[in-house]
């Protein structure tokens, strides 16, 4: 067979390794099935117990715009849909008015190691009147990482938030904001030196668990808006390792990137 067709065996071996190697990238395949978890659209939703008043999170078409924007800019980076949000500040009867939205997944991230992240972001449709309702720079939704920190014995819960830095466009879609390398992250219950009054990059985030009595692991993932300004947008494109998240009006796809 091999003086048939003029391949070495060295050669035929290798070509198979090399088709295996590339299998085993292609989603759908055993090796992807094991790193994308098997992800499921169905496990995506509002966060209700993290919800304050009557916020909008919806899959949705678009938006599209603004008027007399490119349309390489006008529409969201996958597909034809997003993740559209609605909160206002002063809308409910609680000592810290202001609604809050979650959006996320609490199945499949469960007991994932947060030094495990390595690639977080998203891409955001931002308006200039977001902009006025509060500033560039804290009117924006984040990426919440609900976590076990096992800092201490007995500290089970922490919430890892990124605040994005402001988007350097309004009225279309950004490009993507990079969580490891942009903006700033802190955790809820003070249980590192990146606090919420001292936020840290996503490097020294990542060294502030040192010391802890176990390794920190993941309890859920969300993209979320409040309790502060109100804002009316859309985020898509949610990207968590080697996955991003295409949300779409008729659910959440999962896009496997293979490299990079």
């Amino acid at each position: 067979m091999n003086a048939r067709f003029g391949v070495r065996r060295g050669k035929a071996l290798a070509a198979i390794a090399l088709a295996a190697t590339a299998a085993s990238m292609i989603p759908g395949s055993t090796a992807a099935l094991a790193d994308e978890k098997n992800i499921l659209a169905d496990n995506w939703g509002v966060i209700t117990r993290n919800t304050i008043g009557s916020p909008v999170a919806v899959l949705r078409n678009g938006p599209v715009g603004s008027f007399g924007v490119p349309a390489s800019a006008a529409r969201p980076p996958y597909g034809s849909g997003s993740l559209g949000i609605e909160v206002a500040d002063k809308s409910t009867s609680l000592a810290t008015p202001g609604e809050k939205v979650d959006f996320g997944n609490e199945v499949d991230f469960y007991g994932n190691p947060v030094l495990g992240l390595d690639k977080v972001g998203f891409h955001v449709f931002q308006t200039s009147e977001n902009v006025g309702y509060g500033s560039p720079l804290t009117n924006m939704p984040t990426i919440r990482f609900e976590i076990d920190p096992n800092m201490t014995t007995g500290d089970n819960y922490s919430t890892l938030v990124w605040n994005p830095p402001p988007s350097p466009v309004v009225d279309r879609w950004s490009p993507y904001l990079d969580a490891t390398t942009t903006g700033t992250w802190f955790l809820t219950g003070n249980e590192t030196s990146c606090t919420q009054t001292a936020p840290c990059n996503f490097d020294r985030l990542k060294a502030s668990f040192t010391g802890g009595v176990g390794r920190p692991t993941i309890l859920t993932v969300a993209v979320g808006k409040g309790r502060d300004h109100m804002w009316i947008g859309a985020v898509d494109g949610l990207r968590i390792n080697r996955n991003i998240y295409d949300f779409e009006a008729d659910g959440v796809k999962t896009r496997f990137q293979p490299f990079g």
